[in-house]
């Protein structure tokens, strides 16, 4: 991904411990899920009941002891502040009611006897980069799962995501970790029927494309580091500082909006590092470069502008389609510690870190908070405008993430071979990664027309 090193690290303490209420007031600093989607769809309550439903009674009302194969101890948790009830008594209403007030964003990682929905093994498609069980990896971090304050998030459906996507298109558009999310979602709908891979045997980083033949499904992951316009300071020198186009969007990427009834934009790790920004033709400024005589600008202030051009883009886009549906995916952070990519740097966890090891100044907030603000402004210009149905959201997994340093495949992958070079950033397949599509599934309910998700 040729990203070398970030100033602003989660853990190992460089930055001071936070409290349960210092939490909090971290996450109060942007707007969470249901500040953003404020009103909320009949169908997609009746969507959410349904699955709220099934889960209740599918989940048992017992407490049970893990043994064996490096999995923890484990509670399975009912949804708080609801009963079980059969179909024909009338919960569902409760219960949607309950997931319309829910953020998920906001919650704790409690332990999930049952594992994954899926292995290295039943998933052929996992590459060795996060492979992380291929390569010797503690199991113990595959039996957490993301249970929001509140509320409980139904776990990912295969069948339910295939039903409602027939015959469209989706895809993440972004760097490195846009493409880790895209192999999430394709292990997981794997399980349920057989992808086709459109450029099989042919190596193709920038665009990858799979096709789910029974359900005319089409998954993308389109690369760009930033998603505006940008290239190398020293030509071909890709990890070194670029200079950033802040008002010129790449084109890689819209060129194939138009083909799009899904799009799943993210940016921010290649800020972390020196980049130059420019605007109308002429350089403005820079984010950490350090150089006297510039304009320093924040990195949040560099993402926020990135992201607002990008969904700019989509909103006005004349050829792509009216009910276009983009969300962007916040940002998720590395948790190196005593080093980065190439010096010496590791992440050895074995579970998620405590409330109080997790970073209350880390930068991670600040270009979450960015992100999500943008998406509001594309929501109000949507709504002011009313010219086209497209609708804006956020699969907001920052808050989830900043726990997960034992999610990362640290040395146990195979990329930079002959290099010492322990792999702090991207996520382990299976791993905590997965939990961003169950977010996914809960956000394309609520925003898509109805009639896919009824």
């Amino acid at each position: 991904m040729g990203i070398m090193g970030k100033w602003e690290r989660c853990i190992g303490g460089r930055s001071k411990p936070m409290s349960r209420q210092r939490t909090q007031e971290a996450l109060r600093r942007a707007p969470g899920d249901s500040e953003v989607d404020r009103k909320e769809k009949p169908w997609a309550a009746r969507w959410k009941a349904s699955l709220i439903a099934t889960c209740l009674v599918a989940l048992p009302a017992l407490v049970f002891l893990a043994v064996g194969g490096g999995m923890p101890s484990a509670v399975t948790v009912l949804v708080r502040g609801t009963t079980p009830t059969s179909a024909g008594q009338g919960g569902g209403a409760g219960a949607a009611r309950a997931m319309a007030e829910c953020d998920v964003s906001r919650g704790r990682w409690v332990r999930e006897p049952r594992g994954p929905s899926y292995t290295n093994v039943t998933c052929s498609t996992v590459a060795d980069y996060v492979n992380c069980q291929k390569f010797g990896k503690d199991p113990g971090y595959l039996y957490w799962r993301w249970r929001p304050d509140g509320c409980e998030l139904p776990r990912f459906s295969p069948a339910t995501f295939l039903a409602a996507v027939r015959g469209k298109r989706l895809a993440f558009i972004g760097d490195s970790l846009a493409r880790n999310h895209m192999e999430s979602l394709l292990c997981l709908l794997s399980q349920a029927e057989t992808p086709t891979d459109m450029h099989a045997g042919a190596f193709v980083d920038a665009f990858r494309r799979w096709r789910f033949p029974e359900h005319d499904f089409m998954l993308m992951a389109v690369w760009t580091e930033f998603l505006v316009h940008a290239v190398p300071v020293v030509a071909g020198r890709r990890t070194g500082p670029f200079d950033v186009h802040l008002d010129r969007i790449n084109a890689d990427w819209t060129r194939r909006l138009p083909e799009l009834d899904y799009a799943v934009i993210s940016n921010g790790n290649w800020f972390f590092r020196a980049n130059y920004l420019w605007e109308g033709g002429r350089r403005v400024g820079c984010v950490d470069c350090g150089e006297p005589g510039l304009a320093h600008f924040p990195m949040a202030y560099a993402v926020g502008r990135v992201v607002g051009a990008a969904l700019d883009a989509i909103a006005g886009c004349a050829d792509c389609k009216r009910e276009l549906v983009a969300l962007v995916r916040t940002y998720t952070p590395d948790h190196f510690e005593h080093g980065s990519w190439f010096s010496g740097g590791y992440c050895n966890r074995t579970r998620p870190l405590e409330e109080e090891e997790v970073s209350s100044v880390a930068i991670a907030w600040e270009l979450r908070a960015a992100q999500i603000e943008e998406v509001r402004k594309a929501r109000e210009k949507a709504t002011t405008t009313m010219r086209t149905r497209r609708r804006f959201g956020v699969v907001d997994v920052t808050p989830a993430m900043m726990a997960r340093a034992d999610g990362h495949p640290g040395e146990h992958h195979r990329r930079w071979r002959g290099r010492n070079a322990n792999d702090c950033l991207h996520l382990c397949l299976p791993g905590p990664i997965d939990m961003w599509n169950d977010v996914l599934l809960r956000r394309l309910a609520e925003l898509s027309p109805p009639s896919d998700w009824r």
